[in-house]
């Protein structure tokens, strides 16, 4: 899953170098942080959150494959 959102998020952003996805593991639940450059944020969460929302939703197809649950926060 980290590299999914990872490949997905490098292709989005100008400065893919400063993609950085971090993995929190726990029994049901997986929280991937992902993290782009200041001036990238606004290209991955896109017009209206519509960007993230369908990263949540591949994210969340994929994950259920695995039967887990995978939640996406993006920091800033």
């Amino acid at each position: 899953m980290k590299d999914l959102i990872e490949y997905i998020a490098k292709a989005l952003v100008d400065n893919p170098d400063d993609v950085a996805v971090h993995e929190v593991e726990g029994n049901q639940t997986s929280v991937l942080e992902l993290k782009v450059a200041k001036e990238d944020l606004g290209k991955v969460i896109g017009k209206q959150g519509r960007t993230a929302r369908a990263m949540r939703t591949i994210l969340s197809a994929a994950s259920a494959k695995v039967r887990k649950r995978t939640v996406l926060e993006i920091l800033e």
